[in-house]
């Protein structure tokens, strides 16, 4: 057995550790655990072995569900293409929204079928739910407090490496622009995104700036912006300046990442530092803030900024609270205390409004369904679209139609 490791600071190549020199495992559920069901609580465990000793297996419906009721409150869905993927070839029934599409209580996700198919898959599926959409949403709040300019995510250094894929995935699908995990990027079939941290400038030392992105410049292939890391040892607008002296024509933008125990009027040091280059002649570089940003930031800097790069907020963004509940057993409709029985519809009218009610009920007038057909019989539909591309058209639509936090 071998790990890989890319470098690309030295040469893009892959180094090699033979398993002999290797101590520890690191503590990764596997993709097999989860497919098996053994990614489970152990409750689960213990209620299959207590229906098949019963000879007990209903057919049920059971929804996702974060709120019973709308309540205004607008969050984005993301996970579905793993849970899918998970419940896939087994003898269900599922409907879903689709990745992207915003939703304010009532259910996102329905499945149908033998409760034992599928009863222990449910803490995957639910992790699955939980933990993307959230990050989807808080990703949705950074693009709408920014919509026109550049935004990244930038948070994967906060999260277990296992799940940087699922980030930077759920960022995009809620329309960031780009994103800095590499092995992400493998997943995805995209290309991360990032030029230089402070300890490259610090490697070469201080006063020695002009060197370390003269020779970023040298070494790096020509599709890397030429973004210049600007505030590690002085002060932003002198290194700026610097910056644009040394690359010149080559300078596509300046980048500022300064310490929160340093900034100050952060909005102030952007606009000085955007003073100081075009005082110089330097006024097509482009000015990218990041360190600690939220959207209020975003909001209060779009004008003065040119670009973002989010860390914490999107990566370390609460996941959606859901639940999966019965609603129906063998075709009666039953609910624990405090749940709403019965199998339901979530509904978009076309003034925005999100409405909720029981599948055999009529649907509101001039309304679409949110909830589609993703799996029948265990086969997954083939025109169902849960690509990336797809997502972030739903997305902006959704934003739009739903007016979701309009500032």
């Amino acid at each position: 057995m071998k790990i890989y490791f890319r470098n690309i600071f030295w040469a893009d190549a892959l180094f090699t550790v033979p398993a002999e020199c290797r101590v520890m495992d690191f503590n990764i559920i596997d993709t097999e655990a989860i497919t098996s069901g053994m990614a489970t609580d152990a409750y689960f465990d213990r209620t299959e072995t207590t229906l098949r000793h019963a000879d007990r297996n209903p057919t049920i419906v059971a929804e996702v569900t974060a709120d019973q009721f709308p309540d205004g409150n607008f969050e984005m869905i993301a996970g579905v293409r793993d849970a899918v993927a998970l419940l896939e070839g087994r003898d269900v029934h599922v409907d879903s929204l689709l990745p992207g599409r915003l939703f304010d209580g009532g259910p996102v996700f329905r499945i149908q079928g033998k409760y034992l198919d599928f009863a222990r898959l449910e803490t995957s599926i639910l992790g699955f739910l939980s933990h993307a959409s959230g990050v989807a949403t808080a990703a949705s709040d950074a693009r709408n407090a920014a919509p026109s300019s550049t935004v990244l995510s930038f948070g994967a250094r906060h999260v277990h490496p296992t799940i940087a894929a699922m980030i930077e995935r759920s960022a995009l699908i809620a329309g960031v622009d780009g994103f800095s995990h590499v092995a992400a990027g493998d997943v995805l079939d995209r290309t991360a995104g990032g030029t230089m941290p402070h300890a490259l400038l610090i490697c070469f030392g201080r006063g020695e700036q002009e060197q370390a992105w003269q020779a970023f410049d040298e070494a790096v292939p020509e599709t890397v912006p030429r973004i210049a890391l600007c505030d590690t040892y002085s002060d932003e607008a002198d290194e700026a300046l610097r910056a644009a002296q040394t690359l010149g024509d080559r300078l596509d933008g300046v980048r500022l990442d300064t310490t929160g125990s340093r900034r100050g009027d952060f909005r102030h040091i952007i606009r000085e530092v955007q003073w100081t280059l075009n005082t110089h002649g330097y006024d097509d570089v482009d000015i990218f803030v990041s360190g600690g940003l939220e959207p209020d930031d975003l909001l209060n800097l779009r004008d003065v900024a040119d670009g973002f790069g989010i860390g914490g907020y999107i990566s370390n963004a609460d996941p959606v609270d859901f639940a999966l509940d019965i609603v129906a057993v063998d075709g009666e409709p039953v609910a624990k205390r405090g749940k709403l029985a019965g199998v339901k519809s979530v509904y978009r009218t076309s003034d925005g409004g999100h409405h909720i009610g029981l599948r055999d009920q009529p649907s509101p007038d001039d309304s679409e369904s949110l909830l589609e057909p993703v799996i029948q019989n265990g086969t997954v539909i083939d025109d169902v679209d849960f690509g990336i591309d797809a997502a972030v058209e739903r997305a902006t639509h959704d934003r739009d139609q739903c007016e979701y936090g309009i500032r």
